[in-house]
């Protein structure tokens, strides 16, 4: 873990708080300041708007400031951004907004530049974690543990890498033939899989300096790596990469501090979730709605799994003929409600002994912004306004009324499977000791 230029960091004291956060004092007594930045510029070459665009429910670039909130090792977490959609996504999902200047937004620039002029903006900021924004598999432990190199044992730099058993080749040009040679292998004796440690090769999660060595260039004065298993390192270059990064991260993926087994209650608005919005008025008068049998399924699949599911609306979507025919058809109970959907719904869960950690909620306009942001899992049907997109913790792939519902009961049921699978690989680990 040796650089070739030693520097330790001198006078450097760590405490750790009673928040689980560690704290680093100067001799002199003054706070050390611990910034994550995500750098995300608006014009992405491989993928338009790659930082925003959904992965598996979440923009790509709230994987990591999720991980980087929820790890509570930082004094202040940022995206340095040029585009006024990744500001308001990045602020919803926590973060300080670095406006960065025209200079150093342009194709030609690096992310050192980037990164100096943010330090040179911020000089309260003593290390800098940069986090890439497309490692979506990323972790709080990841996060901790490597800062934990630099607060602890003195390395002014710390990157990200996984180990890899790959055989590399070379190709050498000469003339007008082309020919290989290996780089890392006696092809002669070509060692088993077992028998070789591999290579440690970046895998661009993140890394991390101190202001001294940003200022000097990055990975400089006393480094140290810090490896990842593989299946937590994942990068999306191109659209390529995008279906296989979305089965990763569902499997491997952080989900947030809330245990998601314990969702008990989901409610679901019925007009622009459930359906399209639209109200059929016949000739005679008569009005009709269309739901779609995929997620008629999907709520039986939850409430086969001990989920209750609410339908709810306002009086003024759907009449009580229409509201007692539809929980008829679905098995749910419809409550039509008034315009404090924050407060009844409130009400249904005091009545139920639930807490918002134990309650799905599914809206698509700006009076479900409250319970979005409350509840313990969220969504959105794809179509849904942006002030309800910006408040869900998840955003569907398939519009209202056309299977929205049974794609985010399925990623209830999903991560319910996942918490429950974790659960007992903890059990498993403990009965080995």
């Amino acid at each position: 873990m040796a650089a070739a230029r030693k520097r330790t960091l001198s006078g450097f004291e760590d405490l750790m708080g009673k928040d689980g956060k560690t704290k680093i004092f100067k001799d002199s007594g003054e706070k050390i300041h611990i910034a994550a930045l995500i750098l995300a510029r608006g014009g992405s070459k491989g993928i338009p708007r790659k930082n925003i665009k959904v992965l598996a429910g979440v923009p790509l670039i709230g994987w990591v400031l999720r991980a980087a909130v929820d790890s509570k090792q930082f004094d202040s977490v940022w995206v340095s951004t040029d585009h006024d959609d990744i500001e308001k996504v990045a602020k919803a999902w926590g973060a300080q907004v670095h406006r960065r200047s025209p200079e150093v937004s342009k194709d030609s620039s690096s992310s050192l530049d980037t990164i100096q002029e943010f330090a040179r903006l911020n000089p309260e900021v003593n290390v800098i974690c940069h986090i890439q924004a497309t490692s979506p598999c990323l972790h709080p432990f990841h996060l901790k543990e490597a800062l934990e190199l630099i607060t602890n044992q003195g390395f002014t730099s710390v990157f990200a890498v996984a180990r890899q058993h790959h055989f590399r080749w070379q190709e050498v040009k000469k003339g007008g033939s082309v020919a290989t040679k290996p780089l890392n292998l006696d092809p002669s004796t070509r060692p088993r899989r077992q028998d070789w440690d591999g290579e440690l090769c970046e895998n661009g999660s993140f890394y991390i300096h101190t202001r001294a060595t940003i200022e000097e260039g990055l990975q400089g004065g006393k480094w140290a790596y810090y490896e990842m298993l593989p299946e937590y390192s994942v990068d999306i270059d191109v659209d390529i990469d995008w279906p296989v990064a979305e089965q990763r991260v569902l499997r491997f993926g952080y989900f947030g501090l809330d245990k998601p087994e314990v969702v008990r209650l989901l409610l679901c608005n019925i007009s622009g979730c459930l359906t399209d919005g639209r109200v059929l008025i016949s000739v005679s008068g008569e009005e009709m709605i269309s739901v779609n049998t995929r997620d008629t399924m999907g709520i039986r699949m939850l409430q086969r799994e001990g989920v209750e599911v609410i339908l709810i609306s306002s009086s003024e979507d759907l009449t009580k003929a229409l509201a007692d025919k539809l929980s008829q058809r679905t098995g749910c109970e419809v409550r039509q409600l008034g315009k404090d959907i924050h407060g009844e719904a409130k009400a249904m869960m005091d009545d139920r002994d639930l807490d918002w950690k134990e309650v799905a909620y599914m809206g698509n306009d700006a009076p479900d912004v409250d319970c979005l942001n409350l509840a313990g899992l969220s969504a959105v049907p794809r179509d849904a306004p942006v002030v309800a997109i910006n408040a869900a913790k998840y955003s569907c792939h398939n519009v209202a009324g056309l299977g929205a519902v049974r794609e985010f009961s399925e990623h209830i049921l999903l991560l319910k499977k996942k918490a429950k699978s974790q659960l007992e690989q903890d059990r498993i680990h403990r009965n080995t000791f």
